[in-house]
């Protein structure tokens, strides 16, 4: 399962635009969560996070795990509803169709992988975070 390995490339670029999925979101609850945030929270030198996209796996023809962008495989993400800017309900004992993005650009070749991955939701009324072992692993030629 992603939330327990790393995805990567040691074939990344300088310049390059990557894609990574955080993992699934899951409510094993008996009630149901909107997710109202996701980040990475350890970004490596030579790596920023351009922007987050959450979309459904319906809508990107499965999971996107680690794409480049421009790929044949990738999904026309600007031609797809972006679910971003509003929370992402997840009902009870559930796994969510929507799934999240971190759209990555190389700017520099990255010393360490991106890890952990976190995300905010609401349940109940209440606010809570929880960080999820989740890790991307760009490497260029030069540091593979």
């Amino acid at each position: 399962m992603q939330s327990q390995g790393v995805v990567g490339s040691d074939q990344a670029e300088v310049g390059q635009d990557w894609w990574f999925a955080l993992p699934v979101p899951v409510n094993k609850s008996s009630k149901e969560i909107e997710i109202t945030g996701v980040s990475l929270v350890d970004i490596p030198k030579g790596i920023k996070v351009v922007e987050y996209g959450a979309y459904s796996r319906d809508d990107t023809e499965g999971l996107a795990l680690l794409v480049l962008e421009g790929e044949p495989h990738m999904p026309d993400l600007n031609r797809l509803e972006n679910h971003i800017k509003e929370p992402v309900v997840v009902p009870a004992r559930q796994e969510s169709d929507i799934y999240y993005l971190a759209h990555l650009k190389i700017t520099a070749p990255p010393d360490q992988s991106a890890r952990y991955c976190k995300f905010q939701y609401v349940q109940g009324g209440k606010q809570y975070t929880q960080t999820l072992d989740c890790e991307v692993d760009l490497r260029t030629k030069k540091t593979a």
